[in-house]
């Protein structure tokens, strides 16, 4: 499953994953995957929650496909994940066209539908500027 949380910088996106985050740690059967750009919410984050700072490991990534590889490996290392959350997605995929935002999405409904993981992602744009293919997964547009 994708859930997309929209809105221009500043709205509120990350305070909703992390506030989703924490309701969502003290249901979860599974592990539960935080994605940043950087360590600024490390303190914000649950300590059950896998946080990963992606400035450590972005060396070298240049495209979606390689961010794809990326979050297979992390999946690869515990077949236990149920959700991974990534916050600030075109910055963190190096994603600025809409072509590669609807890729992107397209390769993460694949690996959730495969092993059954949630992505909620946020994507710094009104909702009516993202594909209307995507807006389906839209769940909060802030």
């Amino acid at each position: 499953m994708i859930e997309i949380i929209s809105g221009e910088k500043g709205k509120g996106k990350t305070k909703y994953l992390l506030d989703k985050v924490k309701a969502d740690v003290k249901t979860a059967e599974g592990s539960i995957v935080f994605v940043d750009k950087d360590d600024k919410h490390m303190f914000g984050v649950d300590p059950k929650v896998r946080l990963i700072n992606f400035s450590e490991y972005k060396f070298g990534m240049e495209n979606i496909d390689e961010f794809i590889g990326f979050i297979c490996g992390v999946i690869s290392q515990n077949n236990d994940i149920e959700e991974i959350f990534i916050d600030s997605f075109l910055k963190v995929c190096s994603i600025d066209t809409n072509e590669g935002l609807i890729f992107a999405v397209d390769k993460l409904t694949k690996i959730a539908n495969q092993f059954h993981i949630s992505f909620i992602i946020s994507i710094s744009k009104n909702e009516m500027d993202i594909p209307e293919e995507l807006r389906k997964y839209i769940t909060v547009s802030l």
